[in-house]
């Protein structure tokens, strides 16, 4: 089974490289290419339309079902790699970076509410040969995931919602912030990333310093675009229209939920497994917005329990 790289690994890694001329690009690139070796994956991209699309795959094909992410909002494809290690041996992983996020490209005059990425991520997936697949989706990932499946019935063998974005009935922390002109989820200045992290995430990863800059950089540099997605699916004014079209979702799903997640009320899980015919909600404690960054292994079982899969 691959595994992620141990922290200490990493540690050995950054520290002997600090120690040359190597730049913080160099450091965060190294490092991140471990990551994903280690969990079994590479990165790759794919032409849809006029647009560019990266993503990660598996490095070996295996003889096994085909499992797509969905990262959520101002994310991107390597949120999953964690979770993706204890599933390649068994999995064809393919974990997406949306039009607008990581190394996708991003333009600034093209439609980002949600029932618009519903339709790129069909067509990325129809680009990369992608038929049946295991759906999984964060965040506004989730929300995306689930009017795939909602619209695909014939291609999704099951569906995993991590936190998902789409229906607000229980208010939280966010709404509040959001309301008052201070969006913790789009970094604008040095330090924004950090609150973000500490806003998002309960059970914070380590991350070092070198590669937590990078990161931060990459995002204070995608404010535009984060402005315009973030206001698409706020004025889309969507929420009845997409409790209609979960509705009619017919593959297996699973709810997966952070307890402490203060960015979507966990409780919204409650009314997403009363809209899906047959949904399953767990709630897991002491985890915040990304339960597949901060509980991979247990999020992986989660999955693996829930389609029947044996090892």
């Amino acid at each position: 089974m691959h595994r992620p790289i141990h922290v200490n690994l990493v540690f050995v890694l950054i520290t002997a490289l600090s120690m040359t001329a190597c730049s913080r690009q160099a450091i965060y690139e190294t490092a991140i290419g471990l990551e994903r070796s280690s969990a079994g994956l590479e990165p790759a991209t794919v032409e849809v339309g006029n647009l560019d699309i990266a993503y990660l795959r598996n490095q070996q094909a295996v003889d096994g079902d085909t499992i797509v992410m969905v990262h959520g909002f101002g994310a991107n494809k390597d949120n999953w790699t964690r979770m993706a290690g204890y599933l390649t041996d068994d999995f064809n992983v393919y974990a997406i970076d949306l039009p607008g996020h990581g190394g996708s490209s991003k333009p600034l005059d093209i439609g980002y509410r949600l029932e618009d990425q519903a339709g790129y991520l069909a067509r990325i997936l129809e680009a990369l040969s992608i038929g049946e697949a295991h759906i999984m989706g964060n965040s506004m990932g989730g929300a995306i995931s689930a009017l795939y499946a909602a619209n695909h019935a014939d291609r999704v063998k099951s569906l995993v919602l991590f936190d998902p974005a789409g229906i607000l009935e229980y208010p939280s922390p966010l709404v509040d912030l959001v309301s008052d002109g201070n969006n913790p989820l789009i970094p604008k200045q040095p330090g924004d990333f950090e609150r973000l992290m500490d806003f998002a995430l309960e059970e914070e990863p380590f991350v070092p310093w070198p590669i937590l800059s990078v990161m931060e950089d990459r995002a204070i540099a995608n404010q535009k675009v984060n402005e315009v997605i973030f206001a698409a699916i706020r004025d889309a004014g969507f929420e009845a229209d997409f409790r209609n079209a979960i509705a009619r979702i017919k593959a297996p799903v699973l709810i997966i939920w952070g307890r402490q997640d203060r960015v979507i009320n966990y409780r919204n899980g409650e009314v997403f497994a009363q809209a899906i015919p047959d949904a399953r909600l767990e709630v897991m404690e002491g985890i915040g917005h990304g339960p597949m960054i901060e509980a991979p292994e247990a999020s992986a079982e989660l999955f693996l329990e829930f389609i029947g899969h044996e090892r």
